[in-house]
């Protein structure tokens, strides 16, 4: 078998900048609390982009209004994208934003249907500095609430995560497609913590802090623990070369979903995906059949 080089595979991974990397390091080495709560802050922050040239007609040509969700007492930025009656939701991850599954959109409106997506809070025109993925979740569940049904919902990353558990809380519809979803939330932290060139001890002491400041287990939100209760056919998509989840995570929640298809690719990382040809034809199969 070939190997795969490893300037073949694009480095699309989110580098933490090396003053932010500095910091927390010095703040290790003063005291591991400071720097578990410095590393919590910068944990619960997207990074916000400029959004790019290839999402700016979708941005252009959607209908946009604010949404309160009453839950998490925030307000978010909503993306209508055509006006049929057959919608799907569009759920983005991490530091992304409502239009960063244009190509996606775009196919789907040519095969007659209409988008819904949203600046999750803290992400894109919506408020807010901070957020979670119970903040995605009630999100989600509003959005079913004031502009459902949907027929399939769509989402990457860790907007696959939200899609999974927020099936689990009662979101209605036929099939989910989840992109490069995470999995076990512990396995995320230790991910963040070696990227913040931390201990991986500060990775544990970060999940204490937040089930005692949020009163909740984290790991109540596993993408592989939700899976177990969907009951609908998921799609599964997740590439080989992921730098930013790995593998296994997708191979874990195939393996509790009781009825799913797993599509693995090469090469595509883990945001060149979202643009693929070969993926968006396997979606629009996966839907339409």
């Amino acid at each position: 078998m070939e190997m795969t080089k490893k300037a073949d595979i694009p480095n699309q991974t989110l580098q933490i900048p090396k003053v932010i990397t500095r910091t927390a390091k010095f703040l290790q080495a003063i005291s591991p609390k400071l720097a578990t709560l410095f590393a919590a802050k910068l944990f619960t922050t997207p990074l916000k982009h400029r959004i790019p040239k290839r999402e700016l007609d979708m941005e252009k040509n959607s209908r946009q209004e604010k949404l309160f969700v009453p839950k998490i007492n925030k307000e978010i930025n909503i993306y209508h994208y055509g006006e049929t009656k057959r919608k799907v939701l569009l759920v983005h991850g991490w530091s992304g934003r409502g239009t960063q599954l244009v190509k996606i959109a775009d196919e789907l409106l040519n095969k007659g249907f209409s988008t819904i997506s949203f600046d999750a809070p803290a992400h894109g025109k919506s408020g807010s500095k901070t957020t979670l993925m119970p903040e995605f979740i009630a999100s989600i569940l509003e959005i079913e609430k004031q502009f459902g049904p949907f027929e399939f919902a769509v989402g990457h990353s860790l907007g696959g995560m939200s899609i999974l558990n927020a099936i689990k809380q009662g979101l209605k519809i036929k099939k989910a497609v989840i992109i490069g979803s995470g999995d076990i939330i512990q396995d995320i932290l230790d991910d963040f913590v070696l990227k913040m060139e931390l201990k991986p001890g500060i990775a544990s002491m970060m999940k204490a802090y937040f089930e005692k400041k949020h009163q909740v287990a984290m790991e109540s939100y596993s993408a592989s623990l939700a899976a177990r209760s969907v009951e609908i056919p998921v799609l599964v998509i997740h590439d080989e070369n992921d730098e930013d989840i790995n593998l296994k995570a997708a191979h874990n929640i195939h393996q509790h979903l009781k009825n799913s298809k797993l599509l693995i690719t090469k090469k595509l990382g883990h945001r060149k995906i979202l643009g693929d040809k070969n993926v968006i034809e396997n979606i629009i199969n996966f839907i339409s059949n």
